[in-house]
């Protein structure tokens, strides 16, 4: 019998999401599969529409469980479209595609743009957990630099793992910045949270440092000067402003996937950057320990996080009966 396909919008999607801690389970399992074999990720396919600086990408993924019958496989289909911001449209839009392991039908359709918010903040919160401060006799210093859609994803999973952190947020738009730091004051686990004027101001006591800038209007700007001497930086803006000095003065330089990393690396996104030492799957399987020193964690959105997440919030909003069935 074929089996229906369930179209989840935004606000499913939203209201099907799991809590904090069962995202932070979902991006381990993700970054171990990867680094044991057990999943596949090609390199993104991607085109270059005619809008200025736009892209489209195709993220397919599959994961192979124990039993074929919990495998997954997917595909994000991921649009950016920077003129739109112009014309007061979203400028990036996504799906995630799920299909019957078995049998390759078409089971969902999901609004793929808080899952990607979600997934990001929680990869970082797995980087956090294992690399960030550990008993400080203070509560924890925390900055996020970029207020958008990334920095307020990023907030309840400081808040969950840094217990009455103090929250430093910048962001080149002022507004932007004030309206996180007022979330962020109402969202449980921050004890504090302030705008600063400059990212250097931002990030110069933090334990924890987020990037999560927009592309484009600075590049490699943060070297290791302006951080404390045991702070972790989890760029999700590549290098925008992580510099390749910071980078290289790391004690630990972790990615996420080596082979999106290396591609990337190849058409300049990462210029002048080390090899990473492991990623970060690696790094949870051999328990590597935090040493001494900053800590870098770089990772870059892949389609197997997105089909993990998507999996995981159908299967809820299935549950709950929610999302739409359409017609074949």
């Amino acid at each position: 019998m074929t089996p229906p396909l369930r179209y989840l919008d935004g606000a499913t999607v939203e209201a099907s999401m799991p809590p904090v801690e069962e995202r932070l389970r979902l991006a381990d399992l993700t970054m171990r599969a990867l680094a044991s074999g057990s999943a596949q990720l090609p390199a993104k396919i991607g085109i270059s529409p005619r809008p200025a600086d736009s892209f489209a990408h195709a993220m397919p993924a599959h994961l192979r469980a124990g039993d074929p019958a919990d495998d997954l496989v997917g595909i994000k289909w991921v649009q950016g479209f920077p003129t739109n911001n112009a014309i007061g449209l979203t400028a990036i839009h996504a799906i995630a595609i799920l299909n019957d392991p078995a049998t390759g039908i078409p089971v969902a359709i999901l609004d793929a743009g808080p899952i990607t918010a979600h997934r990001t903040a929680a990869v970082s919160g797995i980087a956090i957990r294992s690399f960030g401060p550990g008993k400080l006799g203070r509560p924890a210093r925390a900055a996020i630099v970029g207020a958008g859609t990334q920095g307020h994803a990023h907030v309840p999973v400081l808040g969950h793992l840094l217990p009455d952190v103090d929250l430093a947020v910048f962001d080149r738009d002022q507004g932007r910045a004030d309206t996180l730091a007022r979330v962020a004051n109402n969202t449980p686990g921050i004890g504090r949270a302030r705008r600063v004027d400059t990212a250097e101001a931002a990030v110069r006591d933090a334990d924890v440092v987020i990037t999560a800038a927009s592309f484009g209007p600075v590049r490699q700007v943060m070297g290791p000067e302006w951080l404390a001497p045991e702070a972790l930086v989890v760029p999700v803006d590549y290098a925008t402003y992580v510099s390749a000095a910071l980078a290289r003065a790391a004690s630990l330089f972790l990615i996420d996937e080596r082979g999106a990393f290396e591609k990337n690396r190849e058409i300049g996104e990462f210029d002048d950057y080390p090899d990473p030492q492991a990623t970060i799957g690696q790094a949870l399987i051999a328990g590597t320990p935090r040493p001494a020193g900053r800590v870098l964690v770089t990772h870059l959105g892949l389609g197997l996080t997105d089909v993990v997440f998507a999996n995981a919030i159908f299967r809820a909003a299935e549950h709950a009966g929610g999302g739409i069935i359409l017609p074949r």
